[in-house]
């Protein structure tokens, strides 16, 4: 179980088909191997996501729970053979436009048609938040990357966005050949054009996101995933894209090769793109400051917080910090307007929380990255510890999914030196968190004993998370 809730569909095994569908009017369910975030049109138009791999944290899970989507991963038992239109389990055959119902709260795949029955909320749902509202006193922010989740996350009483995400913008259909074109550049200036064709598009999702959340924070990460994820990764979609893009298939084959990472989870992205590719952060960063300030022009009260991502050394937040500020005060000048803003960073390396207090010297405010932190520390792949985490739960190793509940003892203890450190340097750190773990109220709880101003999570937990904010001060009086 990855998003909770149930979904009734046709089985389709990939996200093209799902998007046909889904704009039928036909209810599907998406079955893969794995997602990537090439998949997300085709999870947004599915009723339910079905993976064979990954775990808590894995792509298809925390899209699922930001978009409400019912989710079910890690089901190693099933084999999908896509290109025969099928998968089997236990010698069950399961065809492409077959029925099938996911329980994403329990994991169970029904074959056929269950019946559901549609969640409601009533006037004593507002009650019981306005009661956990009077007493918690962490602050309730939301991971949301479309102005459509944001507003989700609004109606369900947020109080700001604490991570939205770059890279999601970048895959929509219309946009995602303009990437590509700029990861072909050969020389700084080629990307520089390509990415002024780039620029007014992110200007214009900031723009709408900032428009709903008016008079709340919002902390844009900048660029995270490495590059290869862009490009297409089999032999048709290589050739389908050089032809889209008019290039010999060669050169997009080399160019595949030489992104290629043996592990790309700690290779080249995060800032380390922002270090290499300035001018990638430079165009998102003018895109977020040229937003904020049209919208200031209108007399909106707009917050933006530019969040850099993987900083495990000073200097690499020195280096990209100061492009940002030099970025964001000359683009105020030019709309002779003056924001309130701040600049942060993702404490996600291991490194990052140790040496928190040199770190403080630059950033504004930390928002740990649980998931990444928790893989870091635990030295498990995220998308692979489904294949072995289950036997340790069940064998007393662990006594609960690190990457669903904050490992207190060895990941919370770098949660709680981050903070420390952090504030004994620059006492008004703000400080929050925004993996998966901020919706889990286990890890909220001890999200409020570190002294943590906020957590962040998935639109549909934000109610949870208010109410276990509130759990946790009445626990600590009892």
């Amino acid at each position: 179980p990855a998003s909770p809730g149930a979904a009734v569909g046709k089985v389709v095994f990939n996200s093209h088909k799902a998007v046909e569908s889904g704009q039928k009017g036909e209810r599907v369910i998406l079955v893969r191997r794995e997602t990537s975030p090439e998949d997300v049109g085709g999870m947004a138009e599915s009723q339910g996501i079905l993976t064979a791999t990954g775990g808590m944290t894995s792509h298809a899970a925390v899209v699922g729970r930001g978009m409400g989507k019912c989710c079910v991963v890690g089901c190693n038992d099933i084999t999908i053979r896509e290109e025969e239109g099928l998968f089997n389990v236990n010698n069950i055959i399961v065809k492409e436009g077959d029925f099938i119902t996911l329980n994403g709260t329990t994991g169970e795949v029904i074959l056929g048609k269950a019946n559901l029955i549609e969640p409601q909320l009533t006037g004593e749902f507002k009650i019981l938040m306005s009661w956990a509202d009077g007493i918690r006193r962490l602050g309730v922010r939301t991971n949301a990357d479309t102005p459509y989740d944001a507003k989700v996350a609004r109606d369900f009483g947020t109080e700001g966005i604490g991570l939205c995400r770059t890279e999601h913008m970048f895959f929509a259909k219309e946009r995602i050949p303009i990437v590509r074109q700029m990861i072909l550049a050969n020389t700084k200036e080629e990307r520089q054009r390509v990415l002024e064709k780039l620029l007014p598009m992110q200007k214009s999702d900031f723009k709408a996101i900032f428009k709903v959340m008016e008079n709340l924070p919002v902390t844009i990460r900048l660029l995270d995933p490495p590059l290869h994820e862009f490009l297409p990764n089999t032999e048709e979609d290589i050739k389908k894209v050089a032809e889209e893009l008019s290039i010999e298939t060669e050169v997009l084959i080399d160019k595949v090769k030489s992104l290629h990472e043996f592990n790309p989870m700690l290779g080249h992205r995060g800032c380390r793109l922002g270090i290499t590719f300035p001018e990638i952060y430079e165009m998102q960063v003018q895109a977020i400051f040229e937003a904020a300030c049209e919208l200031a022009k209108e007399g909106q009260h707009i917050i933006p917080e530019v969040m850099i991502p993987l900083i495990g050394h000073i200097n690499e937040l020195k280096f990209t910090k100061n492009s940002a500020i030099k970025i964001a005060e000359q683009t105020m000048k030019n709309y002779a307007v003056k924001l309130e803003y701040m600049i942060g960073t993702m404490i996600e390396v291991p490194r990052a929380a140790l040496t928190s207090d040199e770190i403080a010297r630059e950033a504004e405010f930390f928002s740990f990255g649980t998931n990444d932190l928790t893989q870091m520390t635990f030295g498990f792949s995220r998308d692979d510890a489904g294949k072995f985490l289950p036997y340790y739960i069940k064998e007393g190793i662990l006594e609960k999914d690190p990457f669903i509940t904050i490992d207190q003892s060895g990941v919370g203890q770098l949660i709680k030196m981050g903070v420390q450190k952090g504030r004994g340097v620059r006492p008004k750190l703000k400080v929050g968190i925004c993996g998966e773990h901020g919706g889990d109220p286990q890890s909220i709880e001890f999200c409020h004993k570190v002294g943590l101003d906020y957590v962040s999570c998935s639109p549909f937990r934000v109610p949870i998370a208010r109410l276990a904010s509130a759990h946790a001060v009445l626990k600590e009086k009892a």
